[in-house]
């Protein structure tokens, strides 16, 4: 098995992921490769905390240039995942 860590890169902090933070709804950016089961099993090891669901969005590379050079941006995952009713909330920054 991957290690959890490996699979969860970050979460992502905005303000609309925030307001989704008060329905125990949690968005993490994770490694493409990663399926929802290993998703799952990532933060509830991590974060000891029950699952209920997992919503993973793929986003694909976007075409870009600068000047003369131009390439693609990297591909990349997001994931929302769904915690029980009784479970606690998760802290991302400490002493906030």
């Amino acid at each position: 098995m991957k290690n959890p860590r490996d699979i969860i890169l970050r979460p992502v902090i905005t303000e609309r992921t925030t307001d989704m933070m008060n329905e125990k709804k949690y968005v993490f950016e994770v490694d493409p490769r990663s399926n929802k089961t290993e998703i799952k099993q990532a933060v509830q090891e991590i974060f000891g905390v029950k699952v209920i669901s997992v919503h993973t969005q793929n986003y694909a590379g976007r075409f870009k240039r600068y000047g003369r050079y131009s390439g693609y941006t990297a591909k990349r995952k997001k994931a929302i995942v769904k915690l029980s009713p009784d479970s606690k909330p998760l802290q991302f920054f400490e002493g906030v």
